[in-house]
């Protein structure tokens, strides 16, 4: 009997010690760092998601526009700048004669006037279309933004060239997996400073965001192979406070609704990460039911709950315009 009772014991005081070391309510937030807002594609029009694919044209499914700003442009990310936004997200595409442009999209049909992939195409020739050309709210009834944005496809130091201030931070998005397109933003970096201050992280195919980083281990950056390796094995040891290498020096993005389930939540586990020279960033909920249709951000009132009180992490969000004046008033 009282053996089994030293088992019981033990047993409780290892849950308990498990506990304590993985305890935010011991941990208390970091002294150093602070909450920062990642504006995904700075203010832009945004658009529902139901049976989304890659495939899928998401201009031509906005939601009634309640401001004037359209992604990846220099006004947009300006706004966002001006809101409050930290870090300001922008995707980068090459074309035929080598030069980066400011555009989401692979190709050129959904959005604009012109047809066919970005890299089939001469940046002089992008200059010349209009970039709301696609974006419609009723199903092709109306296009609120076209004729809007004639000319306003930039190469990116032209886009840098527009951006203020000086002093701010940007994140920038690979489309493919091409290793190319780390040589050519590396070229930018050299020949453009304002580019090479503002840049503060490179992040989307495994193989460009590698190279950059290799050759500039002072930018911040992730890809989703990265993210995945962290995870899956820092949820797996991290009970122990180890933190696996594939989490060292990145940008571990992490949904809201799977964010609970990583060791040390919130406050312990943003520390963890900072030792090893890395930073959350909380993305919004993903379906789990469906996890093709990928994540969100933050986007949403209802979503608040999410963020823990004096998380000291990013935010990626969608609508910086809705989020952080709602959070700043909590």
């Amino acid at each position: 009997m009282r053996k089994r009772y030293w088992v019981v014991l033990g047993f409780i005081g290892a849950i308990t010690g498990l506990w304590a070391w993985n305890s935010s309510l011991i941990a208390g937030p970091s002294s150093n760092g602070k909450l920062e807002f990642i504006a995904h594609r700075g203010l832009h029009q945004t658009f529902h998601r139901e049976g989304l694919t890659n495939q899928t044209c998401t201009a031509e499914r906005i939601f009634p526009p309640s401001h004037d700003y359209l992604e990846n442009t220099p006004e947009s990310t300006n706004a966002a700048i001006e809101l409050g936004a930290d870090i300001v997200e922008i995707d980068i595409a090459p074309t035929m004669d080598n030069k980066l442009a400011v555009f989401h999209d692979w190709t050129l049909d959904c959005r604009t006037n012109g047809t066919g992939p970005i890299r089939d195409k001469k940046m002089a020739d992008l200059r010349q279309l209009d970039v709301g050309y696609g974006y419609t709210a009723d199903e092709g009834k109306t296009f609120p933004f076209r004729g809007k944005f004639v000319g306003q496809l930039y190469e990116l130091s032209e886009f840098i060239k527009r951006v203020q201030p000086s002093d701010a931070k940007l994140l920038i998005n690979f489309k493919s997996d091409d290793p190319e397109e780390a040589k050519l933003l590396l070229d930018y970096f050299e020949n453009d400073p304002k580019l090479n201050q503002m840049t503060i992280a490179v992040y989307g195919g495994a193989r460009p965001v590698a190279e950059t980083i290799a050759k500039r281990p002072d930018l911040g950056g992730y890809s989703k192979q990265d993210t995945k390796a962290c995870l899956l094995k820092y949820i797996a040891l991290g009970w122990s406070g180890h933190v696996p290498e594939e989490c060292h020096n990145k940008w571990v993005s992490v949904p809201a609704n799977i964010a609970p389930a990583m060791w040390g939540w919130p406050h312990r586990l943003t520390k963890r990460l900072a030792e090893h020279n890395s930073r959350l960033v909380l993305l919004g909920p993903m379906d789990l039911t469906d996890i093709k249709s990928g994540t969100t951000g933050i986007d949403q009132l209802d979503q608040l709950d999410y963020i823990p009180e004096n998380f000291d992490g990013y935010i990626w969000t969608n609508r910086l315009e809705v989020l952080k004046p709602a959070l700043d008033a909590r």
